[in-house]
């Protein structure tokens, strides 16, 4: 069903700097063929304000950018995911301060790195059980294999943790009791599988698969219909093709849509990082946050819970700057928290970056990124293909445009 757009002016917008966002990608990115294709969307008020798809979703097939284009989100999955365990929190199965061992119990006696590779290591005990609100804020001691930073997030690399490396998710989480965690849970900020850890959450505290608890739960009672862990085969034809940095600063296809793992059944159902959506579905994910919780007569959570989920949980109030164990996530560290779930902006002065003080977001991967801010009721999604995250500053520059154009 095509995105309802109105006149930018309706809702306080621009249209004449809205414009800007369309040169500005082609000038810097779409014409120099530094990325494939974009879209961007830009909603105020409840209304679809904005709207552009440019360049291709497809170079080798030359297909163009469309609105309905499926996409690849990669980390846009947490949000996802923690407003899923969020949802069973409701229903009072779990407090935040739980240790993760009541619902895992082979990790009770997780240790802490202190020298050593795999397998031998030397450890310390933690200072503290890990709980789950240290894996809603990845203060939880867990990294990532991509890492490339520490003994630890290789010997991950070495056992296969995340999405092409397990079976399905109980796999993951027995190879992950036998890993010393980076930290103590609760004393820094470490981008990792947490999020992968809450999506097994879900599935131990419903005893539903996480696919089918999201389809049941989420995705159908808010029309999210090309939102999943994998593209049917009849709709592969709008999967966009992903890609990298190439030679001369050009790009490369990384993955292929017509033989992509995700046009195959998938076992391990990533909650940090396996979905694929469009914008008009997250669109309505975001719309229902926005919203306080609830969609088109349907409540997902609470407004209360939402409030909880979109403060700075760092301990004191610190951003990321002061926490951080490492140097790559999806959001700049200086005037930005955390929450559960989400970045949340602190300081916009800190952060040298116009916004707004509780704004939330997040990003994936493949460069694809949303801002929720709800003093301005305004929402943005950005959707291309291209990895690293980070290589652009997208979302920066996309802020220094977007906050422009409000006139009202």
């Amino acid at each position: 069903m095509p995105i309802e757009v109105v006149e930018p002016e309706e809702v306080g917008l621009s249209r004449e700097r809205l414009e800007r966002i369309d040169r500005h990608l082609e000038r810097r990115y779409l014409g120099p063929g530094k990325v494939a294709g974009t879209l961007t969307l830009v909603a105020r008020k409840d209304r679809v304000a904005y709207l552009s798809a440019r360049g291709q979703m497809d170079l080798e097939r030359g297909k163009p950018m469309a609105e309905d284009t499926i996409f690849r989100i990669y980390s846009m999955t947490k949000p996802i995911t923690s407003v899923a365990l969020m949802m069973l929190y409701e229903h009072g199965h779990f407090q935040l301060d739980d240790p993760v061992h009541k619902y895992i119990p082979e990790w009770r006696n997780l240790r802490v790195y202190q020298l050593g590779n795999h397998p031998n290591w030397l450890t310390a005990p933690c200072e503290r059980p890990m709980s789950i609100r240290d894996l809603f804020t990845h203060m939880s001691g867990l990294t990532y294999g991509f890492m490339e930073r520490t003994n630890v997030d290789r010997a991950y690399r070495r056992l296969g943790i995340g999405r092409e490396g397990q079976k399905d998710l109980r796999e993951m989480i027995e190879t992950l009791a036998e890993v010393p965690l980076e930290f103590s849970p609760g004393t820094r900020w470490n981008y990792s599988v947490s999020t992968d850890v809450l999506g097994y959450l879900i599935e131990v505290i419903s005893g539903m698969p996480l696919d089918e608890y999201f389809r049941t739960e989420l995705f159908e009672p808010l029309g999210m219909i090309d939102t999943g862990f994998e593209v049917p085969a009849d709709r592969l034809d709008r999967f966009a093709a992903n890609y990298s940095r190439g030679p001369d600063k050009g790009i490369r296809l990384e993955d292929d849509p017509a033989d992509s793992s995700y046009g195959k059944k998938v076992t391990f159902f990533s909650g940090g990082g396996g979905l694929v959506s469009t914008a008009a579905d997250y669109l309505r994910f975001c719309r229902m946050l926005a919203n306080g919780g609830a969609l088109d007569g349907v409540r997902i959570l609470g407004r209360k819970t939402l409030e909880l989920m979109t403060m700075n949980h760092l301990p004191g109030g610190q951003d990321l700057t002061d926490l951080a164990f490492g140097t790559f996530a999806e959001t700049t560290y200086e005037g930005v928290g955390f929450g559960l779930g989400f970045s949340v902006a602190i300081d916009p002065a800190k952060a040298q970056i116009v916004g707004s003080p509780g704004e939330f977001a997040w990003g994936g991967a493949a460069s694809t990124a949303f801002w929720i801010d709800p003093s301005e009721e305004l929402i943005v999604i950005f959707m291309t293909q291209f990895m690293p995250s980070g290589t652009f500053n997208f979302r920066g520059q996309l802020k220094s445009i977007i906050y422009p154009a409000i006139i009202d």
